[in-house]
């Protein structure tokens, strides 16, 4: 039986074609943007806004704990132009295992203490004169 030569030619270039726009794919999703402007790390717990943190603002680490529901609880640091989850009480810990967030690219997310951090860019300029971190208390929570 003779098998048809353009039917392998049309694989073929499927094939390269799915390839080419896998690695395009994995190329945009990894490389960083080339951006002047800074972010906001927005801290959603249970799908609400918790907190905005302007992260140009920080010139030391900054450690806050958010307590959820059912007493789980979530370390959060705060870095210069960083942010990510130190500690946290779930069974998995891939929060923590993510490590810092640099760009808007990647939320990091605690699927058992529904919590979610993040980026977006600032409308501001970047020049550091954005409001200061602030932690609700337990007034405000």
């Amino acid at each position: 039986m003779k098998e048809n030569p353009s039917w392998k030619k049309t694989a073929t270039a499927i094939t390269a074609f799915l390839l080419v726009l896998c690695l395009a794919s994995l190329l945009a999703l990894l490389l960083p943007l080339k951006s002047s402007s800074y972010y906001i790390a927005d801290i959603y717990q249970n799908g609400n806004l918790f907190i905005s943190i302007p992260l140009n603002n920080n010139t030391e680490p900054r450690i806050f704990t958010i307590t959820g529901e059912n007493g789980c609880v979530n370390e959060i640091e705060v870095r210069p132009d960083s942010i990510g989850i130190i500690s946290a009480d779930c069974p998995d810990k891939l929060c923590v295992g993510q490590g810092f967030i640099r760009t808007s690219k990647l939320p990091i997310t605690c699927l058992p203490n529904r919590l979610v951090i993040q980026l977006r860019p600032s409308e501001d300029s970047g020049d550091g004169s954005g409001d200061p971190i602030t932690v609700p208390d337990a007034v405000s929570y």
